[in-house]
């Protein structure tokens, strides 16, 4: 069914993907994903690398005439620093006139498990992948489920919660006008009063060389009763959206509906009673469950909530050990940001479109896309007159 492989390096030429499992007849164009890519590098707080990349899709093969064929999709990024970095980064044989080693790992980065495990002797070896910048590619893929989602109703959006312990106020719990209302901040936060300091907190630290995390929000409207599975425990629908979230960079804790929350008060406080009428089928007046019951999607809106941690490269490093002479030193500063939440948010849309549309996919799915929509408005007309 429907899978995904990024590749590419940070500093490298280019970033790839390749998305095997579409079906063939779903309207797809560079327009749709260069929307998303463009989003992921909003936020106040971001470092000098977005002001270089100005990330575009090409697509080299799987579309035709603005069609998928049902064929392996592949995608390209060209990473505009690259020019910058062909001494460090080429991938030609040594002719003895190599950079110096990176040996100062950083506390809270891949760079000396990473080290370690692969038995490298230069830190870029390993931070070149570990490195966010390969989320492009996986914003880029989400992108392309977000077009597939679209054709059945689905919607997924996002926004911040909390950025360095300050809790953004909503003066709804609709999650749709919550979004809406923090679209024009460069912070995702429907807040303009809270924004102001938030962006306050930010600066101090960026003065103090340190760094930001935060909590975002994602949502998903529209979906069906029934995706996912009580039967086994890799087919149950929040542990495939929390794996998705939680392989994003930097993000330490995933929750669903009440999340931690629920583990502090009572059942009758926790769980959504049922009610039913002729129109609606089955509904529920409360979402405490977040829209996933027993591992299964219950037709009310997916409400998933991410931690992240703050980014662990300091303009004032950390206290470290070089890898060769074993001595205390200051970690290595690489080129990195202050805050990155609200670009981790657009990145979670992205992994938790993967998973909708591969879930999907999985329960209705087909090798085209004319084949999945009769698919899918039959199981409708079972579910409504059961």
């Amino acid at each position: 069914m429907l899978r995904f492989l990024t590749a590419g390096e940070s500093h490298g030429p280019a970033l790839t993907a390749i998305i095997d499992g579409l079906p063939s007849g779903l309207s797809l164009s560079a327009d749709m994903i260069n929307h998303d890519l463009a989003r992921r590098q909003i936020g106040y707080g971001r470092g000098k690398r977005m002001e270089i990349e100005q990330d575009r899709v090409e697509f080299l093969s799987g579309v035709r005439f603005g069609k998928t064929l049902g064929t392996p999709l592949s995608l390209l990024i060209h990473n505009l620093d690259w020019p910058n970095w062909i001494q460090e980064m080429t991938a030609a044989p040594s002719r003895g006139h190599e950079t110096s080693c990176l040996t100062e790992p950083r506390p809270g980065h891949a760079d000396l498990a990473g080290l370690l495990k692969y038995s490298h002797t230069d830190i870029r070896n390993v931070l070149e992948r570990a490195s966010a910048r390969e989320t492009t590619t996986r914003v880029a893929a989400g992108a392309v489920c977000r077009a597939f989602l679209k054709t059945f109703g689905i919607k997924v959006f996002s926004y911040v919660t909390e950025i360095g312990g300050i809790k953004i106020p909503f003066t709804t719990a609709d999650p749709a006008a919550r979004s809406k209302a923090a679209q024009n901040s460069d912070l995702l936060c429907a807040c303009p009063k809270t924004e102001k300091k938030i962006k306050t907190r930010i600066d101090s630290c960026k003065c103090k060389g340190d760094s930001l995390g935060g909590v975002f929000e994602v949502i998903a409207t529209g979906l069906p009763v029934g995706l996912g599975s009580y039967s086994q425990w890799d087919t149950r629908l929040d542990g495939l959206l929390a794996q998705a979230i939680m392989s994003i960079q930097a993000i330490k804790g995933v929750e669903i509906g009440m999340g931690f929350d629920a583990a502090k008060v009572s059942g009758s406080s926790v769980h959504d009673e049922i009610f039913f009428n002729e129109k609606r089928g089955y509904f529920r007046k409360t979402n405490r469950a977040g829209g996933i019951e027993g591992g299964i999607s219950n037709g009310e809106p997916l409400i998933i909530r991410a931690a992240m941690k703050p980014i662990a490269t300091l303009y004032n490093p950390l206290r470290t050990v070089d890898i060769v002479t074993k001595k205390p030193v200051k970690a290595a500063v690489e080129r990195s940001d202050i805050c990155r939440v609200p670009s981790a948010a657009v990145i979670g849309e992205a992994m938790i479109s993967v998973e909708i549309a591969k879930i999907m996919l999985e329960k209705f799915g087909s090798d085209s896309l004319r084949e999945i929509i009769r698919n899918y408005k039959a199981y409708l007309t079972q579910i409504q007159s059961f």
